[in-house]
């Protein structure tokens, strides 16, 4: 039996779905990953075989930097991380006009090249990432079986009347202005209506006479497999889902770093993990604020810096861990807090080690995600923008304090995650 995965060339997609192809691999089966080279050392370290493929512009091995991206890609992230600075709504509507080139990248050539590489692996069994939206016609236009790995927040895909990168919901500390909501939900849908005759242009030159889509951000394979909690997700949305499971999460094993281990042992007191991902710890204004905030709370604190420099943060705790990456799921495993923005990957590996999440979303699925996790009283989400040093000092000092029903509902969806990991949920679902 042979697994093919096809991932674009970013650390944060591709973790994930590598965690979920380990179960094959246990099995004694192929894995084959077709993904770019800014990640071929990922998918060595997971001892899996790797066909190139190239998805979009941009790549990012682990911590993104715009100088380092092809020319056009740079000043794309120049703009998104200025825009996440004006606020939520600007954030969106940046991303939505940026969308048809972003997410359906030369779909021809691509599908092509998705194609062959798939008359050359044989695969039996086919995962994708689902914001390979390239990827995904080939495979829909050439009437190849695959498996949809929605990596968000599943409001990633839409549903019923729901518009691609329009919100269906927004944590109570983020209250976008009416005017510019409305603005933004008709440019949503203007982009929508033009993505999907990107797609159904693409659909009609790879199998002239498909039928053409309505709506291109609602399409799936023959199965989509949520990487999120099912617990969270609001049993009225989940009704509307295509065939669907939910893996719950996509927890990776990391290498043993003695560094952190030696950390880790010189003390028993209670540990807060901070990272704003791959991406977004861009925003070292935000990251300061928050350093500031843990400085007189009574915790150690173990601090991913990612593309922002130390001395954006001044001054720091002696007892602090902090380095450019760090080795989220282990440390995770032995915090009492998570402040993070909110992405999948951070989110899903928190909840399995059941710990309190302190959120502060930036873009996308994270508004979604955040106000789910707020509903849920597992954790509180900040507006990155406003909130303040104290006020994220005083969220965290109520989060180390959680009890009662949040207290006990974390601990549940944490046991239930360990229970049955995303990767052996999947593998049972397909095979």
């Amino acid at each position: 039996m042979t697994l093919l995965v096809i991932s674009p060339d970013y650390a944060s997609h591709l973790y994930p779905l590598v965690t979920l192809a380990t179960a094959w691999h246990e099995a004694g089966e192929r894995v084959v990953v077709a993904t770019g080279p800014a990640t071929s050392g990922i998918v060595r370290d997971f001892g899996l075989e790797r066909v190139d493929l190239r998805l979009g512009r941009g790549s990012n091995p682990g911590v993104i930097r715009a100088e380092e991206q092809p020319k056009g890609e740079d000043d794309s992230l120049r703009g998104f991380f200025d825009a996440t600075r004006r606020g939520a709504v600007e954030t969106l509507a940046f991303q939505a006009e940026a969308r048809g080139d972003d997410l359906l990248w030369d779909p021809v050539t691509v599908a092509r090249d998705v194609q062959r590489i798939v008359a050359q692996v044989r695969p039996d069994h086919v995962i994708v990432d689902h914001l390979a939206f390239s990827a995904r016609l080939a495979l829909a236009s050439s009437g190849v079986h695959h498996a949809d790995v929605v990596l968000g927040h599943p409001s990633a895909l839409t549903v019923g009347d729901e518009v691609y990168g329009f919100p269906p919901a927004f944590p109570r500390a983020i209250v976008p202005d009416p005017a510019a909501l409305a603005d933004l939900h008709r440019l949503c849908v203007k982009v929508r209506d033009s993505f999907t005759a990107q797609w159904n242009s693409a659909l009609e030159t790879l199998a002239p006479g498909c039928t053409p889509s309505v709506d291109a951000f609602a399409e799936t394979g023959d199965v989509v497999l949520l990487n999120y909690p099912g617990e969270l997700h609001d049993a009225e949305r989940t009704a509307l889902l295509p065939p669907h499971a939910f893996l719950g999460s996509a927890v990776r094993t990391e290498a043993r770093d003695p560094q952190v281990e030696d950390w880790l042992s010189e003390s028993a007191e209670p540990i807060a993990y901070v990272s704003l991902g791959s991406f977004l710890s861009v925003r070292s204004d935000v990251l300061a604020r928050v350093a500031e905030a843990l400085r007189h709370i009574d915790i150690r604190v173990a601090f991913a810096l990612g593309s922002t420099p130390r001395e954006a943060l001044g001054e720091l705790p002696a007892s602090w861990l902090v380095r450019e990456t760090l080795p989220q799921v282990r440390l995770l495993g032995r915090s009492a807090l998570a402040v993070s923005h909110g992405g999948n990957n951070s989110v899903t590996e928190a909840l399995t080690s059941a710990v309190p999440l302190l959120l502060l979303p930036l873009s996308t699925d994270q508004f979604a995600g955040a106000a789910a996790i707020e509903q849920a009283g597992i954790g509180e989400a900040l507006d990155p923008n406003a909130a303040t040093s104290d006020e994220i000092a005083a969220a965290a000092a109520r989060l180390l304090a959680l009890e009662g029903l949040g207290r006990e509902r974390l601990d549940r969806i944490g046991a239930d995650l360990v229970r049955t990991p995303g990767a052996q949920r999947a593998h049972a679902i397909l095979s």
